[in-house]
């Protein structure tokens, strides 16, 4: 097999010059990039004769980075979304959002052959990976072959990655559970117990679950790595932004405040716009993200948003139940 040549281009210009000298990054201590990894301040050199884009780039800012990137983008060079989030305009996924990102700018025709996209997903905190602790990743696409060269170029002794043909379900997994983390962190704010926080991911879990498949997601794609598992990591990981963003509004902390001060974007604040409109759209119900809704941007009390939740009418746990009732 050839070596791989690995470039990183970033949009802050200061922050890839010092990482191209220290080969460090304030966000990540102990974490040292390898020397055959070139750093480039220029986007055109950075995607030059590239054969795989990956790219990190928070979904909100996705559209107008790609509108940047395509007129240096090789023809038919395949992009895998490591982004986790929908776009609160568009209520897109990230796959969608650089498919029509691309055509708009001419780079990519619809009656073209299709330009293979995917997303690499799962219960992968950054620090743990700088460290090659364990952990295990999909990837998914519409295109199965995509999915399996991704697949062979990631897996390594410490991470294992597997395949899903289900873009829609293991997208939409990495973005809700963002939602829910958020929630999370609020119980772990409020010092609500080890008991709330499980039964909330439980009932997230299922909130995820019925969006997906109303949306032509595969149920059993939520039970997997990119659903149950990153949805477990977020939600109890000390590490999590959006636990940590949700903690700190449980502890009275205002989250425009937070939000302004945080060296980090916490994807889960915008992309509870997208979910509640896809909710609306497709009919679905979400109480959890609705509160979390409430709490971010109707200014209501955590222990209130946690009020409506606990006093819900009484139902069966499972949908199928209710349908038969």
């Amino acid at each position: 097999m050839r070596p791989v040549r690995v470039r990183v281009w970033g949009r802050n210009p200061a922050e890839a010059a010092t990482l191209a000298q220290s080969r460090g990054s304030p966000r990540l201590a102990h974490f040292r990039l390898a020397d055959d990894v070139q750093v480039c301040l220029s986007l055109k050199d950075a995607l030059r004769d590239s054969n795989l884009v990956v790219t990190a780039i928070p979904v909100q800012f996705l559209r107008s980075a790609l509108t940047l990137a395509a007129p240096h983008l090789p023809d038919g060079t395949g992009i895998v979304s490591v982004s986790k989030g929908i776009e609160e305009r568009t209520m897109r996924r990230p796959s969608e959002i650089i498919a029509e990102t691309l055509q708009a700018t001419g780079r990519d025709h619809p009656d073209r052959r299709p330009r293979p996209i995917g997303c690499l997903s799962g219960p992968t905190i950054a620090a743990e990976l700088s460290r090659c602790l364990p952990a295990a990743m999909v990837a998914a696409s519409d295109d199965p072959e995509f999915a399996k060269q991704v697949q062979a170029l990631f897996t390594t002794s410490w991470l294992r990655v597997y395949t899903s043909s289900d873009l829609v379900g293991v997208e939409l997994a990495g973005a809700v559970k963002n939602v829910i983390a958020i929630a999370a962190g609020v119980l772990d704010g409020l010092d609500a117990g080890n008991n709330s926080k499980s039964a909330l991911l439980a009932r997230g879990l299922a909130e995820i679950t019925r969006l997906g498949v109303a949306m032509g997601a595969s149920a059993q794609t939520f039970s997997g790595i990119a659903g149950v598992g990153d949805l477990a990591t977020s939600c109890f990981s000390p590490e999590g932004r959006n636990r940590s963003c949700g903690e700190a509004i449980g502890r009275g902390e205002d989250v425009e405040k937070y939000l302004a001060q945080s060296r980090y974007v916490v994807e889960g604040v915008a992309t509870t716009k997208g979910v509640i409109a896809l909710a609306e759209k497709y009919r679905v119900e979400v109480p959890i993200a609705r509160a979390v809704y409430a709490v971010l941007f109707e200014k209501m009390d955590p222990l209130a948003a946690i009020g409506s939740l606990m006093t819900r009418a009484a139902r069966p746990e499972r949908d199928d139940e209710v349908r038969r009732a």
